[in-house]
Formats: structure tokens, C-alpha cells, sequence
């Protein structure tokens, strides 16, 4: 028999907020995070100007200072994050099976800030200036490592890496984990920290970024003038469990995950496959598993990035699901937080988990001009109190990785 998997505590880092409660508030006053970037971050030969930074971040009180120094950016955001989740969880890890206690963490790229000051020392200073501590600081498993390390957690250690779908993928493969029984609890999400000149001179050069000034303007999912993805900065983490697990210690729950699918596209680096074939199948996937029909979908955070190909091809992936003149609410929170790559997933979650928790929708910000190619319910501007007893989550990435997760509003039956 398969278990069931619920969520018992979540932690995020983000540029609209560092704890749970304000960033769910943020998203639902539609609050933007995004901000001018300073001057150090202005490139030459660029027209980024904005990006959704994390200002207000200090890895205490999880992090000593001396020990900060010694863990990159991308794993601070993570531990920070998943103590927060193992808090609201109150899984006191003394009383756990440690060897049945995982994590899976994704990151798109990992710790692209420490490999381009290396790079810089390298060819500035020469070979004997390189940290030692270079490679066990940037490479992308080392926010599940570290995690691994300062919880004790001993089971699944795992990173998923999909670019911008491997948040949701952690977690998807954590359910599928759990689902076998093979962990009890698992620390599952995705992080990121690639706010660098070269993070930005390269997505630049993919011409993948908006060119607005104004931050309102700038991440517009949806919206007819939208001109590309505002990069993000972040963590989004989730305390999973088998409800079994659980039930037995009384831990408060705060939804049910149903369903997981995850597909590739086998068509290009960085394009979505013309009209979405590959998103839609993953949003079957996950219905299948969920067993439940897409008219029972009451919410939809769209990966929604603000790109010209992208929002139009999850469009019509979410139409061929869910049929063409689909009344489904459909809400892209990168309007408020911009683009956290490999993170996107893990805030989203969050969003999702909150939506069938609270029966509120948040808003897609900064939407101002419809696009006809573009025609469903993007719950524009202002968020919405409804009844949302399932919600879904897509997050596709470059390279053709789609990934979808289903949740459910707990219910003891």
C-alpha cells in the first residue's frame, strides 16, 4: 500500500519576504519585490535594469558568521529556509530516525557568484589565490549537503538539477520517495543565487531578460508588452511526511500533495516546444496520478515567466488540458518575486500550499493589456478569495524539463 504525503512546515527566503507570514501576505496584497539594480550590477552593453533581489537577508540565527563565510550564498538560503520549515513542522530531530529523514534540494546553477570571483582571482592572481574552499562551496548538490549537515538528516541526500523546473522536480521526487515508503520525512524544494554580473550578462546574451526600467513593468506575465523574465533570487523549502508519520507525532497539516508528472520536451536548449505538447502531458501526469480531472483543478500558479514563447506555450498547454475556453484561475507569482530558476519551484509550492490552506488566489501583478493569444483567467492585479480544494504548479525549464505538481486541501478521508 502506498502512503499518503503531506506537508507539515514550509521556510522561504524571497525578495518579498523571509518568513512564511509576510511573504503570503506579500503575494496576496500583490506587493512587487523587484528592485533597480545598483550600480555594480548596471552592465555595460546590457539594458537589465531590475532585477528581484534579496536585501534583507541574515543567515542568523541559523548561521554563526565564521560559518557563513565558509557556505556560498545559494546554501545559506536553503539552510536558512528548511530550519525554518523543520520549526513549523516542530520535528525535533532527536526524536527521529535520522537515517529515514532526507533531502532533496534543487538549484539550477548553484553558486555562480563563487565561481565567478574565483574565476576572477584565477586570472588576476594566479592559481594559489583559489579558495580551497572554491569547489565544496559552488557546486550545485551543496545546498542539500549543507542542509544535510545542519539538520542531521542521514536518509535521501539528493539535488535535482533542471534548470527552472528543479524545484518542483525535488519535490515531485520526494513524493515519489515517500510515497514508497523508503523515507518518513524528506526536506525537499529548491534554491538559488545568481543575481552576478555574469548571471546577468549571460541571460542577457540569451536576450531572456526584460529590458523594462520601471520594476512594476518589468515581470508582466501574460500581458501583451511583456518582454522577458526578471532574474530572482531565493529559497522556497517544505517539510514532507507520510501521513502516517505525521499523524503519529500530532503535527498540524498543512496540505496534501496528490500528484507529480515530469516530462522532456526533446526539442531545444532553451525554447519551449512549439504549443506546450510537453507541459501539457506533465499536467496529465500529475492528474493521473492525483486521480482527479482537470475540472476539479480550482488553481493554477503558472510557471509564467514574462517571456514572449513561454507564457504563450503554457497557454496553450493549460488549454489542451483543460480545454480551450477553460475558466480555471491561473496566477503567475514571478509577477511579484521575478524568476528564481532553480528556486522558482519551491516558492511556488509554498504559494500553492497556502491557496487550498487559506482559499485565496494572489494576483498576477502588473497586468495591463491582455494579449488575444493569451485569453484565459490570469486573475489580473487583485487576488481573490475562493474555495481552492486543488491546486497545480508548473515550472518548465530550459533544456525541455517540465515538471507539475497537484496538491490538495487536507482532509482526514
Amino acid at each position: 500500500m502506498e502512503n499518503r504525503v503531506v506537508i507539515t512546515g514550509m521556510g522561504v527566503v524571497s525578495p518579498i519576504g523571509n518568513t512564511i507570514e509576510s511573504y503570503w501576505n506579500s503575494l496576496k496584497e500583490g506587493k512587487c519585490g523587484i528592485k533597480v539594480l545598483p550600480e555594480a550590477l548596471r552592465l555595460e552593453g546590457t539594458k537589465v535594469h531590475v532585477a528581484g533581489m534579496v536585501t534583507d537577508f541574515s543567515p542568523e540565527p541559523y548561521l554563526e558568521t565564521r560559518e557563513a563565510k565558509r557556505i556560498a550564498r545559494f546554501s545559506q538560503f536553503a539552510i536558512y529556509a528548511s530550519k525554518q520549515a523543520l520549526e513549523m513542522a516542530k520535528i525535533d530531530m532527536e526524536k527521529e530516525d535520522v537515517d529515514k529523514v532526507g533531502v532533496i534540494i534543487g538549484s539550477g546553477i548553484g553558486a555562480l557568484d563563487v565561481i565567478e570571483e574565483e574565476a576572477i582571482k584565477l586570472h588576476e592572481k594566479g592559481a594559489r589565490r583559489v579558495s580551497p574552499l572554491f569547489v565544496p562551496m559552488a557546486i550545485a548538490n551543496m545546498a542539500a549537503g549543507n542542509v544535510s549537515i545542519y539538520t542531521g538528516a542521514k536518509g535521501v541526500c539528493s539535488t535535482v538539477v533542471t534548470a527552472c523546473a528543479s524545484g518542483t522536480q525535488s519535490i515531485g521526487e520526494a513524493y515519489r520517495t515517500l510515497k514508497q515508503g523508503i523515507n518518513d520525512v524528506i526536506i525537499a524544494g529548491g534554491t538559488e543565487a545568481c543575481i552576478t554580473p555574469l548571471g546577468i550578462a549571460g541571460f542577457n546574451a540569451l536576450t531572456a531578460l526584460s529590458i523594462a526600467e520601471d520594476p512594476m513593468k518589468a515581470s508582466i506575465p501574460f500581458d501583451k508588452e511583456r518582454t522577458g523574465f526578471v532574474l530572482g533570487e531565493g529559497a522556497g523549502i517544505l517539510v514532507m511526511e507520510t501521513l502516517e508519520h505525521a499523524q503519529k507525532r500530532g503535527a498540524k497539516i498543512i496540505a496534501e500533495i496528490v500528484g507529480y508528472g515530469a516530462t522532456g520536451d526533446a526539442y531545444h536548449i532553451t525554447k519551449p516546444v512549439p504549443g506546450g505538447e510537453g507541459a501539457a502531458k506533465a499536467m496529465q501526469f500529475a492528474l493521473e496520478e492525483a486521480k482527479i480531472r482537470p475540472d476539479e483543478i480550482d488553481y493554477i500558479n503558472a510557471h509564467g515567466t514574462s517571456t514572449y514563447y513561454n507564457d504563450l506555450y503554457e497557454t496553450m498547454a493549460i488549454q489542451k488540458v483543460f480545454g480551450e475556453e477553460t475558466k480555471v484561475a491561473i496566477s503567475s507569482s514571478k509577477s511579484m518575486t521575478g524568476h528564481l530558476l532553480g528556486g522558482a519551484g519551491g516558492i511556488e509550492a509554498i504559494v500553492i500550499a497556502k491557496a487550498v490552506e487559506e482559499d485565496f488566489i494572489p494576483p498576477t501583478i502588473g497586468y495591463e493589456h491582455p494579449d488575444e493569444a493569451c485569453p484565459l483567467d490570469y486573475v489580473p492585479n487583485v487576488g481573490r478569495s475562493q474555495t481552492v480544494r486543488y491546486a497545480l504548479s508548473n515550472s518548465l525549464g530550459f533544456g525541455g524539463h517540465n515538471a507539475t505538481i497537484v496538491m490538495k486541501k487536507w482532509e482526514e478521508a
